[in-house]
């Protein structure tokens, strides 16, 4: 697979990296039970095939933020075997568990036993955001970051973004990042970071990593028919995989792109991707331009059901909710949008649904795209009710 330099770092790396949030699981309504035998099989069948920069986080496979995930653990057990030695490996600092210099060392020291590694190749400040950062920063994040570079257990600082790019910049100008990761697709072009936050890092010569390339999924499951008959009709031979892959790798700055993958089915598709894609054409961007213009007149909610916001107190399932108002509004006639009401209260279990919701708002604390979630409920209300 095609590898490349990550920016001033002297690594390269793939142009796929393997990101563990979204790892199978063996009970849908438990996220800490990975199958551990179908994800060790996805994650050393990538690294087999070249993928060389694995990615997981304090929360993943979490049932809150709060409690650490599952799925640290299961990459420390999956990487035995010498899996460890082939691969970089990222992980990122809780910072909205963490109020001092002691609590950021006791979180990473946590981190690299749950890793069961001596040290983390790249570790990011997670979630940066308009809550977070004016506190971490004064709370010595800088200094502790100096400190774990200097003694070795990590090699590379960097950040997670998730907010406006205003303070994008503010956070890129306040100290010497090695790298840094943004939500990047052809549908967020200027949404957060952006392109201009793409720009602006990797012409500091920072590496760029790339999540949500897919949205979630979103650009996968919720095609619009007549958005995907065009898509076909431009490349017969591309999966709706490709199409935002491959936008990915022809934008220049993109350093790697992190896919979170389910299933064996798609580690593989992938792959074949990674290893076959060339730079698209004048001709198929502006494509993906007329498929990102759809959306952006129909979506209601930039939700990309990364499940953050769980669980709520009262039971409500704010990604599945938000999946089907979206989904509402992409439908093309009275008739097809009915069905979709129908469907959604056939498979929304009544504690899941809307209406169950008390507007605590304790959900969008935790939001790393800033929705007014109890807001935006009464607006699904409206059309579900």
């Amino acid at each position: 697979m095609q590898k490349k330099l990550f920016g001033q770092t002297g690594v390269e790396l793939a142009r796929l990296g393997f990101g563990c949030m979204r790892l199978p699981v063996s009970d849908e309504k438990d996220p800490t039970t990975i199958d551990y035998d179908q994800a060790t099989a996805m994650l050393r069948l990538a690294v087999d095939r070249g993928v060389n920069y694995i990615d997981t986080a304090w929360p993943y496979h979490g049932n809150s933020r709060t409690d650490p995930g599952q799925s640290e653990p299961f990459v420390g057990q999956a990487l035995k075997g010498g899996y460890r030695e082939r691969v970089y490996l990222a992980t990122k600092l809780p910072t909205w568990l963490t109020s001092s210099i002691k609590e950021m060392n006791v979180a990473l020291d946590t981190q690299l036993k749950r890793l069961d590694t001596s040290y983390i190749d790249f570790y990011l400040a997670h979630n940066i955001n308009n809550s977070v950062w004016p506190a971490i920063k004064d709370q010595g994040l800088f200094e502790f970051l100096d400190q774990a570079l200097k003694d070795g257990r990590i090699k590379y600082a960097g950040f997670s973004f998730h907010d406006q790019y205003r303070l994008f910049e503010e956070t890129l100008n306040s100290y010497d990042w090695s790298f840094c990761q943004i939500q990047y697709n052809y549908l967020d072009v200027n949404y957060q970071a952006g392109r201009k936050g793409l720009e602006l890092a990797a012409g500091r010569g920072l590496g760029v990593s790339i999540m949500e390339p897919m949205r979630g999924g979103f650009l996968i499951n919720h095609m619009p028919g007549e958005m995907k008959t065009l898509l076909y009709s431009v490349r017969p031979d591309w999966t709706l995989v490709d199409w935002a892959l491959r936008w990915l790798w022809s934008q220049q700055g993109v350093g790697l792109v992190l896919s979170g993958m389910s299933t064996l089915d798609q580690v593989k598709e992938n792959l074949g991707i990674a290893e076959a894609a060339s730079p698209m054409t004048q001709a198929e961007i502006e494509t993906l331009e007329r498929v990102a213009g759809y959306f952006h007149e129909h979506i209601k909610v930039n939700c990309t059901a990364c499940g953050y916001c769980l669980p709520c107190p009262e039971g409500v399932n704010i990604p599945k909710n938000f999946s089907y108002y979206n989904d509402y509004f992409l439908m093309d006639s009275d008739e097809v949008r009915d069905r979709s009401k129908m469907f959604f209260n056939a498979t929304t279990a009544e504690n899941e649904k809307f209406s169950n919701c008390v507007h605590c708002r304790e959900c969008e604390d935790k939001c790393p795209q800033n929705l007014p979630i109890s807001d935006l409920m009464d607006d699904v209300a409206q059309i579900f009710n």
